[in-house]
């Protein structure tokens, strides 16, 4: 017989299972007495947690209601929409409190992540839900670079509003006006000291953007440098190159001063600051010095006292210049492979009574060492002048573009 259909092991086994089965039942109903003792104050603990959850996303709640102080406030100021610096600022000191009440001070910056992109994506809403939506204007650099300045001074005040973002490149700034995200860009395109800004000539090359305004700024260029260090004790000092090649008599003056290139004036003052090197200083704006708390080693260190800086602003279309405001056309065009042709078009301008304001000369990238040519009259383009003398010069030209007319900077 085989052994599982043995009677003894049979009933042995019966025995020992029923026997096992009371004793599991013991266990289990020792087990499900702690059980439901466990359960009572785990119901408890999970109503505290919940308590606390709900005060969170009250405070969470609060703290976007804020929010929308910050927006109207910002957009009276046309300051930046985002402050990355500021940014990094709360989350070091925000990373220190965790520390201290003994939680993970990554995780708690992860966490806090979150929340400030919740607080700009509110923000975002709060500016598609204005019934007077606000200009979102871009510029190359940081927050206190001239360029970040000047756009402060021409749309601040605006009704509406303006939203100010920076970018570390002209073409960043170029390419989010061409692709939508961004309304208007300002751009420093030629300065009294330096001379033009060719990568802005260069950007308007391709025809997809309109110059629509111009602004002056006077510049006055600061020597930055950590708070209590001496001019004696710098040695390297950062700038963009504008900014480096406005201010010569500096180094001229000072041969233990070395110059280093930067993408920005306040961002080289940025630089410093995060660096804390006493050695290292920057050329930059006052402004720079009192956002990223720098002293003030120098004042007015350009070398041309009249040191200005004209700006242009750059929209994805024209736009029309209000009836008896003094105009000013800025021109596009390359000359025909013909003797002369440059002076003749420069006569026939002036024989068309239009004045020549600017006249700047770029290389054109797909044929070497032929160039073309940036002009700025004073008029509008729609004028019976200015149409008469395009008409005269388009023989002399393979390429006749305007660019835009806008009203001229007083």
């Amino acid at each position: 017989m085989p052994a599982n259909d043995d009677p003894e092991l049979l009933g042995s086994s019966g025995a020992e299972g029923r026997r096992g089965s009371i004793d599991d039942q013991r266990t289990l109903g020792s087990s499900g007495a702690e059980g439901r003792r466990g359960s009572i104050d785990l119901a408890s603990l999970r109503d505290q947690i919940e308590a606390v959850d709900r005060r969170i996303i009250a405070l969470l709640a609060e703290r976007l209601a804020i929010v929308e102080g910050v927006v109207e406030a910002k957009l009276a100021a046309a300051s930046p929409f985002r402050d990355r610096e500021r940014e990094e600022s709360l989350l070091v000191r925000l990373r220190a409190l965790a520390v201290e009440q003994g939680v993970d001070p990554h995780q708690v910056e992860r966490l806090y992540r979150v929340v400030m992109d919740m607080s700009v994506a509110r923000q975002e809403q709060l500016v598609r839900d204005r019934s007077e939506a606000p200009l979102r204007i871009t510029y190359q650099g940081v927050e206190g670079s001239y360029s970040h300045l000047a756009a402060q001074r021409r749309y601040g005040g605006r009704a509406g509003g303006a939203l100010l973002s920076g970018h570390e490149t002209f073409r960043g700034a170029a390419h989010a006006v061409a692709t939508g995200a961004a309304d208007l860009a300002l751009l420093p395109i030629e300065n009294t000291t330096a001379g033009s800004i060719n990568e802005t000539y260069d950007l308007l090359a391709d025809g997809t953007l309109h110059i629509t305004g111009e602004v002056v700024s006077a510049i006055e260029h600061c020597l930055l440098a950590l708070p209590g260090v001496p001019l004696a004790e710098l040695r390297v000092v950062l700038s963009h190159p504008q900014a480096l090649a406005q201010c010569q008599d500096l180094f001229a003056q000072h041969p233990h001063l070395t110059q280093r290139v930067d993408t920005d004036t306040a961002g080289a003052a940025r630089r410093v600051a995060q660096t804390g090197d006493r050695a290292l200083a920057a050329i930059a704006s006052s402004a720079a010095a009192t956002t990223y708390g720098l002293a003030i080693v120098l004042r007015g260190i350009q070398s041309a006292r009249g040191n200005a800086t004209r700006f242009v602003e750059i929209s994805p279309r024209p736009t029309p210049v209000p009836e008896g405001v003094p105009a000013k056309t800025s021109l596009l065009l390359s000359l025909a492979d013909r003797p002369g042709a440059l002076g003749d078009v420069l006569v026939r301008i002036a024989a068309r009574g239009l004045s020549l304001t600017k006249l700047e000369s770029r290389p054109i990238p797909d044929a070497p060492f032929t160039y073309r040519f940036y002009m700025d009259v004073l008029g509008h383009a729609a004028s019976a002048a200015a149409q008469a003398a395009f008409d005269d010069i388009r023989l002399l030209t393979t390429d006749l573009r305007v660019l835009g007319t806008y009203p001229a900077a007083t």
